[in-house]
This record gives structure tokens, C-alpha cells and sequence, in this order.
């Protein structure tokens, strides 16, 4: 169990999304969830993102994963990336779930590096929230005012900018943890090996956003009323000032209409940007075969960095999970709010809920995507 060891409340009421902090022994006698080794093994897999970030003289060089072999970078000055640990770990979830005092459609993954002496990230800014909490080794952080910043190199496709004057310069050990929000340059060092955790948090983009709603009116066929004008300009080149508002406007109308919002903002939130571990459904559950396992004593448990996220105020009776709607016919809203909140089920609650029929169909649902499984 992994318990922070500060006061949440002040936390967003005075630095969430506004500045950064430095937070001393935010878990008190933390201990690592997942070893070097075991990072190691992850990086050997095609499906999982990772990286090898090589420090050199006057630049950083990044070697794609899969990673088999460490012995060309040497003892020190590289560290491996891995992205998305909690989707294919199950020993990092319960880290993971330190941070659900931030809403599940904001989390975006668990990042977790090995670090030799001198590894580390050049001069960089990041468009998300990040809290960078210390594993064992220890590593030097350095963090800068927000500002305008020159892309390194006037490279403008990489997040690397030319160095800053730092407001934070920091020793991280085991337990210690730095959250910076996003706009502030930031930059990492390794002092002594290190495995270090990213915990990061995104929010759309407006380019998101409305590719979203693009996609939607497309795909359902909706959208389709047209301007319309009662007087034209006497100049036959012009479009006026009058028309380009009134054409905005049917863009304003659309998104005051919930059937339209709400669908695309539950199946772009509930999505994932790495790739999942679907479990290999062991052919189609019963209702029957559901409940005897869980008068067994199994626990139907959902797959790491499964987003089921639910909408307040909808117009209709469902969740949005990993970008689908899983639909409802009945239910109250204190059960899917239980189904949305909880990553598992044991059998005493599992076997509650189901003499609902409406949720033990849903769990067979999940079960049968590979969104869950019976542990």
C-alpha cells in the first residue's frame, strides 16, 4: 500500500496546474514496486514503449525500444525509459492508485527509468502535469520559471530547449517527489543509479477536441445544417464580418448540444495512448460460470490503465470504456459510480452487485473484451 504523506487539499488548492513544488518523504519508507530486472524485461517487448537516452557531450541521443542488450552504453551516462509500467505490471497499480485524488480521465500513464551516473533528460518543457517521485538511487533536479524558450538547435519537434535559470535545484532520494506543472523547463541528472517513477496527467487539446467532434459528425452522419443568410454584401469578393460570427455560431450550437459533446468527450477521454494488455478471453462467460467463481472466492479484477469513466449529467445511462460506450438499460447512479470508481471487485461486492442482472451482464462484458479477469 502506497499512502502519500501530504495535505491533498492545500496541494490543489494552492500548486495543482499553477506552480511546482518539491514534496520531501511524500511516501514515507517507500519502497520500489518493480526492480531494475524487472524493467529491464519489459523493455525486451515489442508492445511496450520504451527508450534508452543516451547523455553525451553536448546533446542526448534516443535509442527506440525493444531493448535486449545493455552492455554497449557502459556504466554510466544513459537511462532506459519505460512507458505505460502499470498496463503490463500489476505490482505498479497500487502506486497508481496513490494519485486517483486527480480524476482517472486526466491520468495518462506510469513511466519508470533506470538511470546509470549521469543519465538524465537535457533542458525540456512538457505540455502535461507530472509528479517525478524518487525510487532508490538518488538524482538532481533542476526547474525553471515558466517563459519563452528557444527549441535546442531551433528544432521546434522536440520538447528540448537551450538551458534556464533554475527556481528549483533539487536532491531527490528514495520517498522525495517533485510535481511540475505544465509550461515550467525542468531537467534531471542522475547523481548515483536511480529508478525514478513519472506519474503524468493529461487534458485535451482544443485541436483534440474538435477532431473529435469532426470525427463524430462524420461517423453519425450529424452536423448537417447549413448557413443561411437574409442580406449579402455588395461586394461580391467580401465575406463579412456578420457572416463569419453567424457561421461560428453553428459551430456554438453544436457544442451546447449534450448529445453531441458528451459522446466525444467519454470516448476521447477513456482512451488510452499506449496500448493496453487485453487479456485473452478464455472463450464467451456465462452468468452461471460467473457467479460460481465467485462463490469460489474469485475477484474480478479490471486490466491495468483501464480507464471507465462516467459523465455527470448525461442524457443517458452509460460509461465510456477505453473509447467505447457500454450502455445501460436500467440502473442507479450510486452502482455506476461504484462500476466507474473501482479497479476491483471481490467476490462478496461482485456477488451484490449481481443480483442486478444489468451488472452481471456488464461484468461479463468485460470479461469477455479482456477488460477484466478473474483473479
Amino acid at each position: 500500500m502506497y499512502t502519500l504523506n501530504f495535505d491533498l487539499q492545500d496541494f490543489l488548492n494552492h500548486y495543482w496546474q499553477k506552480q511546482p513544488l518539491v514534496i520531501k518523504a511524500a511516501f514515507k519508507d517507500f519502497n520500489d514496486p518493480i526492480s531494475a530486472d524487472e524493467l529491464a524485461g519489459l523493455a525486451c517487448e515489442e508492445e511496450i514503449a520504451s527508450r534508452i537516452i543516451l547523455t553525451k557531450p553536448d546533446n542526448w541521443e534516443i535509442i527506440q525500444g525493444p531493448i535486449e542488450d545493455y552492455a554497449p552504453f557502459g556504466e554510466d551516462n544513459w537511462q532506459l525509459l519505460v512507458q505505460a509500467v502499470n498496463h503490463w505490471y500489476p505490482d505498479a497499480q497500487p502506486l497508481v492508485e496513490a494519485f486517483r485524488f486527480i480524476p482517472d480521465w486526466r491520468f495518462d500513464d506510469l513511466m519508470v527509468s533506470f538511470a546509470t551516473p549521469g543519465g538524465g533528460v537535457g533542458p525540456h518543457i512538457d505540455n502535461y502535469d507530472v509528479f517525478l517521485l524518487q525510487g532508490e538511487g538518488k538524482r538532481r533536479w533542476k526547474v525553471g520559471p515558466q517563459g519563452t524558450y528557444s527549441p535546442r538547435g531551433g528544432d521546434t519537434h522536440t520538447a528540448l530547449i537551450d538551458d534556464f535559470e533554475p527556481i528549483i535545484d533539487v536532491v531527490l532520494e528514495a520517498g522525495d517527489m517533485l510535481y511540475i506543472p505544465p509550461g515550467f523547463p525542468h531537467r534531471g541528472e542522475t547523481l548515483e543509479t536511480a529508478l525514478s517513477y513519472s506519474i503524468g496527467f493529461r487534458a485535451p487539446s482544443q485541436q483534440e477536441l474538435i477532431s473529435g467532434i469532426a470525427d463524430h459528425l462524420i461517423d453519425t452522419n450529424s452536423g448537417n445544417k447549413r448557413f443561411t443568410s437574409n442580406q449579402e454584401p455588395n461586394s461580391p469578393g467580401l465575406l463579412p464580418t456578420a457572416q463569419q460570427t453567424q457561421m461560428l455560431a453553428l459551430l456554438s450550437e453544436l457544442l451546447t448540444q449534450p448529445e453531441h459533446y458528451q459522446q466525444v468527450l467519454g470516448q476521447l477521454l477513456s482512451q488510452n495512448r499506449f496500448e493496453l494488455d487485453i487479456c485473452d478471453p478464455d472463450g464467451q462467460h456465462t452468468n452461471d460460470e460467473l457467479i460460481e467463481a465467485l462463490q469460489d472466492g474469485a475477484t474480478i479484477q479490471r486490466i491495468g490503465g483501464l480507464k471507465v469513466i462516467r459523465l455527470e449529467d448525461d442524457n443517458q445511462l452509460r460509461l465510456f470504456i477505453n473509447g467505447e460506450i457500454y450502455r445501460f438499460d436500467s440502473i442507479e447512479l450510486s452502482i455506476l459510480d461504484t462500476l466507474a470508481n473501482q479497479f476491483s471487485f471481490d467476490n462478496d461486492t461482485a456477488l451484490a452487485l449481481c443480483k442486478q442482472t444489468t451488472v452481471a451482464d456488464y461484468f461479463i462484458w468485460l470479461l469477455d473484451q479482456g477488460y477484466a479477469y478473474l483473479a
